[in-house]
């Protein structure tokens, strides 16, 4: 059974998710896909921390959430926010060397608890070293557009499946939009795998064989 998960790194609400999401799936036989979204893309402004609307989201559902989910998780001061095209691009490069999970929740924790700039080559390189991806490689796949294709593949899936917000996950049939219940996304779950096991298209013949 497959999660996908539409995300972008600059979404705390995805990094909040992750915690009702791991508890969801405890004991469960299940794989998940992060899957790239970008909010804002070039060449469309990003926010500025230091403007009315990121410290009043912030203030108004984001530090309560974090407090009730007991995540530590700070506004970060990276001015403008930093498009994320090229930390996707990374992604690719970590799913294909069997990393994407790692590299997504090294890319939330940089920015949210350490206030790392995740536009920066640098930094997506330093970072990625940390989860034993080829440094060198990384750098190389970023400095050349190796997976600029394939991320841009991915953001056509988006727009197939219509994700206009995030964090966005699918499960069999089910959409979830936002941070998920576990119980709601548990019992999504549940119901999928249990889909699965129902032969459909199996059918009885007048000759009496089923």
């Amino acid at each position: 059974m497959k999660i996908q998960i539409w995300s972008d790194y600059v979404c705390p609400f995805c990094m909040l998710a992750e915690g009702p999401l791991e508890e969801a799936i405890e004991g469960l036989d299940v794989e998940i896909e992060w899957k790239p979204f970008e909010l804002r893309p070039h060449p469309e402004p990003t926010l500025r921390p230091e403007d009315d609307y990121l410290p009043a989201v912030w203030q108004r559902a984001v530090y309560p959430m974090a407090r009730r989910l007991g995540v530590d998780i700070t506004l970060p001061t990276v001015s403008p926010q930093p498009h994320t095209r090229l930390a996707f691009e990374g992604y690719q490069y970590a799913a294909e060397h069997g990393r994407g999970t790692e590299y997504t929740r090294r890319m939330f924790r940089a920015f949210f608890q350490e206030d790392q700039d995740l536009g920066e080559p640098d930094v997506l390189t330093a970072l990625a070293r940390e989860i034993g991806l080829d440094a060198d490689e990384f750098r190389a796949a970023l400095d050349n557009g190796t997976y600029r294709a394939k991320h841009q593949e991915a953001l056509r899936e988006a727009a197939a499946h219509r994700v206009h917000a995030v964090p966005t996950i699918i499960v069999g049939d089910t959409r979830i939009e936002g941070v998920p219940r576990p119980g709601q996304l548990r019992k999504a779950i549940l119901d999928a795998q249990a889909d699965q096991e129902i032969v459909y298209g199996a059918a009885c013949g007048i000759d009496g064989g089923c």
